[in-house]
């Protein structure tokens, strides 16, 4: 028996089945983000992210964030003053970040799947977004950005990282390279410099 298309999520739709959301989307919920929109044009940014996912960026929200890990586990790192924590998000916990604490959401689980809300941003709201030495914990490098698309202005920031030069990637305390798109690399740093977060 063929399902029903799902209709365009737009903004003040029908009520959509977000089972069948979940499956019409599941292409799209892949590295190196994975996440994607549920409705267009709304207060309200409602995303869905799944794992796993590829990254060493750390956000800087000027609003709070509302984490739902539904299913799976996934965590969030966290850069403070010089030092790294990790808030563990597991299947079936909601969390809510403050505004502006720099957080890189890690997950390691393919299939795991976070429901994450936000504020729009009104014109001079700006987002960061930040990569931190994984042997010292230093700030690298900031890239501010006027969100207009949460889904298409990540992967544009995060190639303005990998491909810039290597000195715009190096570390102004300890002169240490970033790996930029090496993901691994920095992971496997970070754990050998402060095994308490290691994923």
């Amino acid at each position: 028996m063929t399902q029903p298309a799902v209709p365009a999520a737009t903004h003040y739709s029908a009520p959509i089945n977000f089972q069948s959301w979940l499956q019409a989307h599941a292409h799209q919920l892949q590295p190196p983000v994975g996440n994607q929109q549920i409705w267009a044009n709304a207060d309200l940014i409602c995303t869905v992210v799944g794992g796993p996912n590829e990254r060493t960026d750390f956000h800087d929200d000027p609003f709070e964030e509302y984490f739902h890990q539904f299913k799976g586990n996934a965590s969030l790192l966290i850069a403070d003053r010089g030092k790294y924590e990790r808030i563990v998000l597991r299947e079936g916990d909601i969390f809510l970040l403050p505004a502006h604490v720099r957080h890189s959401p890690q997950r390691p689980e393919a299939g795991s799947l976070c429901t994450v809300i936000e504020r729009r941003r009104p014109p001079g709201d700006i987002d960061a977004f930040e990569w931190y030495c994984a042997h010292c914990a230093t700030r690298v490098t900031r890239a501010e950005v006027q969100l207009q698309s949460i889904v298409t202005d990540l992967p544009r920031a995060y190639e303005a990282f990998y491909n810039a030069p290597d000195e715009q990637r190096r570390c102004p305390s300890c002169g240490q390279l970033h790996p930029g798109r090496d993901w691994r690399a920095w992971h496997q740093t970070l754990a050998l410099h402060f095994p308490q977060v290691a994923v």
